[in-house]
């Protein structure tokens, strides 16, 4: 008994002995939270609006935990649920903005419940009203000055604005334009531009156009190329019942980057334009991940063999850009949306701008190519002045859009203000 018993003390001291000495792999720090792109991109997305109190990071955590990358259901869910909890405690919440603060979390929170569900899915109606009635709940018990308006367009339609009146004495700095692009949404500026920029002492209009929010939504309407016209009809609308500010800068977000190039070349009232990111070919965009072997396929009329080999796609980014680009954009399969994103290119009108442009642009951007910043910067032959900055991995900012790191390009947008419309 005595010698089973020194065996088994042997055998115990030299496991732990190896357990301690056995290499491990080092636990390292990591940034992502997906290792799939998609599904990492956007919980970042949620983590950006932390800054203006949109979001609380153990929220967020809680919300992704047990995720599954792909699975739809469980992303709207776990955000729904978060959305909820927040909407819960703002309903016994006293104090004013602790309350208007657990409204801006539930609308950044609805929002992301939204993002992965398809298009024609029952759900979307009412999580976007819960999205949107939260947001605005918000503003008011925050006391953030804001006024609706809206925007007649054609004769049947409208597009809506916000307009968030900067601090008194303020007349001489420019008027600050923002729109997102081909998935964001008119409130969500408010987190991505619009606070800040009040911090700074700047007064901005928001829109959504045709193709975004409830324009989309509600009216059904869908991407133009031609952006210089529901551009021109809001700032038409807006300057009609207000003062005409000193200067116009726009800043488009996302495709927005193609959108506010676009209606400053055709608007010689736009004097500023920020590209943010930058969005010069939208095709280039669209058909970056494409096989090559897709072409060949079309070209040679192999048309059935390609649908169904789309149809074998399980890349979750791959599927939910296909069903958004379809809703948005109007179109019917990947290569019918291909062509579509062919009317959205600036080189046959970069050289019309005349205004002071800004080129913003992430290394690691997995939307848009990088070679789009260079081409963009070299086609602004009229532009007033061009400032492009590309931000790298190492400075945080390399994402699309500075997802992540929105100080960095905030502090290169209002620097670029002050030189250009000190």
């Amino acid at each position: 008994m005595r010698k089973i018993l020194k065996y088994l003390v042997v055998v115990l001291v030299l496991v732990v002995i190896t357990w301690n000495l056995w290499p491990r792999t080092p636990d390292v720090g990591r940034p992502e939270y997906f290792t799939d792109q998609t599904y990492n991109f956007e919980t970042i997305r949620v983590l950006d609006d932390i800054a203006v109190a949109g979001g609380d990071n153990n929220e967020a955590a809680q919300a992704i935990r047990g995720i599954r990358v792909g699975d739809a259901d469980g992303w709207y869910t776990a955000w729904k649920a978060a959305g909820d909890r927040a909407t819960a405690l703002a309903a016994r919440t006293q104090d004013r903005i602790s309350r208007g603060n657990a409204l801006l979390r539930a609308h950044t929170y609805y929002r992301s419940a939204e993002f992965f569900l398809a298009p024609s899915d029952a759900r979307r109606p009412a999580i976007w009203k819960l999205n949107v009635d939260c947001f605005y709940s918000a503003l008011d018990d925050l006391g953030v000055r804001h006024e609706r308006i809206t925007v007649p367009y054609g004769a049947e339609h409208h597009l809506n604005a916000v307009y968030y009146p900067g601090p008194a004495l303020t007349e001489n700095r420019p008027l600050l334009v923002a729109m997102t692009g081909y998935d964001g949404t008119m409130e969500e500026l408010y987190a991505s531009v619009v606070a800040t920029a009040l911090q700074h002492g700047y007064s901005v209009l928001t829109f959504e156009g045709p193709g975004q929010g409830s324009v989309l939504r509600d009216q059904h309407l869908i991407f133009q190329p031609d952006w210089e016209k529901p551009n021109g009809a809001v700032l038409d609308a807006f300057l009609a019942t207000h003062p005409k500010p000193a200067h116009i800068v726009e800043i488009g977000e996302s495709m927005g980057g193609y959108l506010a190039p676009r209606a400053a070349a055709f608007d010689s009232r736009v004097e500023g334009v920020v590209a943010y990111d930058v969005f010069y070919d939208g095709y280039a965009v669209a058909a970056r991940h494409v096989p090559a072997v897709a072409f060949w396929l079309r070209d040679h009329g192999y048309d059935k063999v390609l649908n169904f080999l789309a149809g074998l796609s399980k890349d979750p980014g791959s599927e939910w850009a296909q069903a958004n680009g379809e809703w948005v954009l109007g179109a019917s399969g990947p290569f019918e949306l291909l062509e579509a994103f062919k009317a959205y290119r600036l080189a046959p009108v970069a050289g019309r701008i005349r205004a002071d442009v800004l080129i913003l642009a992430g290394a690691d951007d997995h939307f848009v190519p990088p070679d789009q910043l260079d081409l963009f910067r070299k086609s602004l032959t009229q532009a007033h002045s061009v400032t492009a900055i590309e931000f790298d991995r190492a400075s945080g900012g390399s994402q699309h859009c500075q997802l992540g790191a929105p100080s960095l390009w905030h502090a290169a947008l209002f620097d670029w203000l002050q030189a250009k419309f000190p």
